[in-house]
């Protein structure tokens, strides 16, 4: 019995060391299948952290009017006609407790609050041709305001409000608007988002407005003086509280100059957060929209973006932090069966992954519901492919990030943070080849390395318990989340979690996420057009604690 057990920890020592050495790979077959590429992760500090709650999406003001080269993609997905009450939206909200949603977007800049008593006239948009933007000004209801934060309350988000920049401001002859920003309007809502008691997390200036704009623009030199006059507004709104909504801007397209103009004015305190949007894949009528997505140099194209900002950031001594306010993909309410179909998570989690390692806080996807990029269908509310993309994320990778080496082929796209609410690291391998299965190790950074000791091996039997994932099993077993789309069909709008359909039962429910479990010996299997989070909890990483 003595020779059996000494044996048996003589293999189980073995089979340890090969976990976390240098890579090795199981031979590499035939058929497309690729080995010798493996990741190393080095755990011993983190390069980035993003919020706990990294994931955000958008609701928008636009009406079933807004209409983009022939197709109108919106139908009744404004926060002005949204269903609040369908059981599906307000699960699909609920399962990430919480989820931040960031409500703006272009027509933000034409609404006027009525927050008069007796409510006055209140008139909604309306399509000119001849106005910003092409629609006329709206209006925001008291009453709706009043049944949207009950929603949130009850689905459990954390909400961003966008608040008109241009109230009061007139154009000029060069298509910028000048003249001083109205507050008064802003003003009066946010005092009636107190005095109801509403948590609103931040309150965010204006969309689209810096550098040349679109449609128009400010100064940054009269944004950072708005920027101003709205922390004085939320400062003296919530007097008294502990804590305070952020003050956030400028919720535009990133122009070097023009944000280092507005956080140099605005700093030491006054701005929070500041907000760029991303539409790099062009507009949504592109027919190359998928080649784009595919090709790894393209994609790396974003990476100067978040790199320059965070150098913006830390030159000015600024305690604000960065956010990707707004992101589509593809502009213009993005392309039907790719922006709400399985190809799109490519790009979408590709995002995540590169805007985290360059420290972003917080990442809001145009749109939840609405367009052709919504996680939800805008008409069944049903999940589409990036849905479940995005909660896989939310519940696996942790706010630590850590450098991931990735070694073969360029077609596999590589990130790893700390666990989420567990023990270990997550690994997420995105495979944009649709003719090769890599086989692929991993391995740890040789200063990262640190064994068990072996009476903490016997004592932790199980990981923390995480909602929807059940119990974890201590040892030298890792959980998979293998995403395909059905049929092998990247512009399908069903995705398949280790090659089961996921979809909402009778009642709405969102299905559970389970993972499949494999030996750590054996080399993670990434399929062609195939994505894999990789749960690892044996993994030691000093960043993790």
């Amino acid at each position: 019995m003595g020779g059996f057990l000494l044996h048996l920890m003589g293999f189980c020592l073995g089979a340890f060391m090969l976990l976390v050495g240098s890579a090795t790979v199981a031979p590499a077959g035939g058929n497309g299948v690729t080995g010798g590429a493996a990741v190393i992760v080095d755990g011993t500090n983190p390069i980035a952290t993003t919020d706990d709650d990294f994931v955000c999406a958008t609701l928008d003001w636009w009406p079933p009017e807004k209409c983009d080269y022939g197709t109108c993609a919106w139908g009744l997905a404004s926060m002005l006609n949204l269903d609040l009450s369908n059981n599906i939206l307000l699960n699909a909200v609920k399962e990430f407790s919480p989820l931040k949603i960031r409500l703006g977007g272009t027509l933000q800049d034409k609404v006027i609050y009525d927050t008069r008593v007796p409510p006055q006239n209140c008139p909604q948009f309306t399509k000119n041709a001849s106005q910003l933007f092409g629609f006329s000004n709206g209006c925001l209801p008291m009453g709706r305001w009043d049944e949207l934060n009950d929603f949130f309350k009850k689905a459990g988000a954390k909400i961003y409000f966008g608040l008109n920049a241009l109230n009061g401001r007139i154009p000029m002859s060069d298509g910028s608007y000048g003249g001083p920003w109205d507050s008064s309007n802003a003003a009066s809502l946010i005092r009636y988002s107190v005095n109801k008691g509403y948590t609103i997390h931040g309150w965010e200036l204006g969309n689209e407005l810096s550098g040349s704009g679109v449609g128009t623009r400010v100064d940054a030199d009269t944004y950072a003086a708005d920027v101003i006059n709205l922390k004085l507004i939320v400062d003296t709104a919530y007097q008294g509280f502990q804590t305070k909504p952020l003050v956030i801007a400028p919720g535009g397209f990133f122009d070097a100059s023009w944000f280092t103009e507005l956080v140099s004015k605005t700093k030491p305190n006054s701005l929070d957060v500041m907000t760029h949007h991303i539409y790099n894949l062009g507009p949504g009528v592109d027919n190359h929209l998928i080649d784009k997505i595919l090709n790894p140099s393209y994609l790396d194209g974003m990476a100067n973006t978040f790199s320059n900002l965070q150098g913006i950031l830390k030159n000015e001594g600024t305690s604000t932090v960065a956010w990707v306010g707004e992101a589509g993909g593809a502009y213009n309410s993005g392309h039907h069966l790719v922006s709400d179909s399985f190809v799109f998570s490519f790009w979408y989690l590709d995002q995540l992954g590169m805007s985290a390692k360059y420290d972003t806080k917080t990442y809001c996807r145009q749109s939840l519901v609405g367009g052709n990029y919504g996680l939800l269908n805008r008409t069944t509310f049903a999940p589409n492919p990036d849905y479940y993309s995005a909660l896989l994320w939310h519940r696996l990778m942790g706010k630590n990030v850590l450098k991931a080496n990735f070694s073969g082929t360029e077609k596999i796209r590589a990130y790893a943070h700390c666990a989420k609410g567990s023990e270990g690291i997550t690994l997420l391998l995105i495979n944009l080849s649709g003719n090769t299965t890599s086989e692929v190790s991993i391995s740890a950074n040789n200063k990262a390395y640190k064994p068990l000791k072996q009476h903490e091996r016997h004592s932790k039997k199980k990981t923390k318990h995480v909602k929807g994932f059940g119990e974890r099993a201590m040892g030298f077993i890792r959980e998979e989340y293998h995403l395909t789309p059905k049929d092998g069909n990247i512009q399908s709008q069903t995705m398949l979690l280790n090659n089961k359909i996921l979809g909402i039962d009778s009642s709405g429910n969102i299905p559970k996420l389970e993972p499949i479990e494999l030996e750590a010996t054996q080399p993670i299997t990434v399929a062609p057009y195939s994505i894999v989070f990789v749960h690892i909890p044996y993994f030691y990483a000093p960043a993790c604690r």
